[in-house]
């Protein structure tokens, strides 16, 4: 029974490319062509999990080696799956376990401040020699910039960086909030470079004892002051105010709440950069499996859900840009640089460890590469007029070129 419901399911979604069992049976498939990916099932049970829990069953049944894909071409898989799921995850059975599991799922993402550190503690402690697998010297762990002439991820990282502080209409002496500051290498090129004074804070303990030796190695000790504590206890005010691939852990549930503590800290004329994965479709639970496996209590909103929260607090949104592919090829030089160091991850761990690892780093990249996913830079005021009028303060070689030929 389980064998032929998983058939109609498969046959519900996949609609162009093929993907088959591995006796050749071609369980559903729009055009017959690329790309070509076979399943092999190792655990009879398996059927009735995936016909139950589809993302979740798929991602545990990798990790566990129950589930193969054929040749090893799980990148094609993802893109196969990604482009199909883009128009079908919203009818059918999909739309029916997506009903079932919205308010749980919707709960988990209830982050208040001892929750929030556990969650953090998951991913974010794990041991600093596995990020120094895959991440640039800075571990840089969000979305990097590939403007023109950007060739490594080295650059683009530091790209990314300037691209945010520009946002920020730095002036020095300005004091600076850093919201989920990771180790610290944001706050340092603030500090070194735009010569503001920074205040970082982070729930990870393994980040935090980082970002202060990264800090004192550097001599900024009166410029950047790194906290282990929620951005919730922050009393202080600041001109300017930063927030890096830290707002995917609020949850739905704190967004108002997230976006009243910006303003209660913000100067009157301050402002605002918000740096956060979105969604470019209807609002529908993240992946259980990442949210199980890699990020628990995480969310990736919507930007209708980001833009109703900042209203009802009072924030003028001033700029929006949106990252689209940015994120899939700084996931694809994650994933080079992790699985040519897999060995090594291993060693920390164990194999069914870096099995997770390659899963999620290569359906991240699908999903930003083939599906509906991007990253949000949200800009912020208190005050419309402290911001440029236009963009040319962002691109200023491409402003003076401009304004020669007028």
């Amino acid at each position: 029974m389980w064998t032929r419901l998983l058939d109609d399911l498969v046959g519900a979604v996949v609609k162009t490319g093929t993907l088959t069992l591995p006796d050749g049976t071609v369980l559903r498939h729009g055009d017959g062509g690329a790309p070509q990916v076979g399943l092999i099932l190792k655990d009879p049970a398996l059927p009735g999990r995936l016909v139950r829990d589809p993302e979740l069953a798929l991602g545990e049944a990798y990790m566990d080696g129950t589930l193969e894909i054929a040749d090893d071409a799980l990148e094609d898989f993802f893109r196969l799956m990604t482009v199909n799921t883009n128009t079908s995850y919203g009818t059918g059975w999909f739309r029916l376990i997506d009903r079932a599991q919205r308010v749980l799922r919707f709960l988990d993402t209830h982050n208040p401040v001892g929750r929030a550190q556990r969650n953090v503690a998951h991913h974010y402690d794990l041991s600093g020699d596995l990020y120094d697998l895959f991440l640039d010297a800075d571990r840089q762990y969000s979305c990097a910039y590939w403007g023109p002439g950007v060739r490594t991820l080295e650059e683009a990282q530091a790209a990314k960086k300037h691209h945010i502080a520009t946002k920020l209409c730095l002036e020095p002496g300005m004091r600076v909030l850093d919201v989920g500051c990771g180790w610290g290498g944001l706050a340092l090129t603030l500090a070194q470079d735009y010569g503001v004074q920074v205040t970082g804070v982070t729930l990870s303990t393994e980040q935090h004892a980082t970002a202060r030796a990264r800090v004192r190695a550097a001599g900024l000790e009166d410029r950047v002051d790194i906290r282990l504590t929620d951005y919730r206890n922050v009393e202080d005010r600041f001109d300017r105010i930063v927030s890096v691939g830290m707002f995917e852990h609020v949850g739905p549930l704190h967004y108002r709440e997230y976006f009243t503590t910006l303003h209660r800290l913000l100067d009157a004329d301050g402002v605002a950069l918000v740096h956060t994965i979105g969604r470019l479709a209807r609002t529908r639970p993240t992946s259980p499996w990442i949210t199980r496996h890699i990020f628990p209590g995480g969310y990736i909103p919507a930007l209708s859900e980001i833009t109703g929260a900042v209203e009802r607090a009072d924030l003028l949104p001033a700029d929006l840009e949106v990252l689209h592919t940015h994120y899939a090829d700084t996931l694809r030089a994650w994933y080079d640089r992790f699985m040519a160091r897999a060995d090594k991850a291993e060693a920390l761990y164990d194999a069914r460890f870096v099995r997770m690892w390659r899963y999620y780093l290569l359906a991240s990249e699908a999903a930003f590469r083939h599906g509906r996913q991007v990253v949000f830079q949200v800009q912020l005021t208190r005050a419309m007029a402290r911001v440029p009028m236009t963009r040319d303060y962002l691109y200023p070689s491409a402003g003076r070129a401009r304004l020669a030929a007028e």
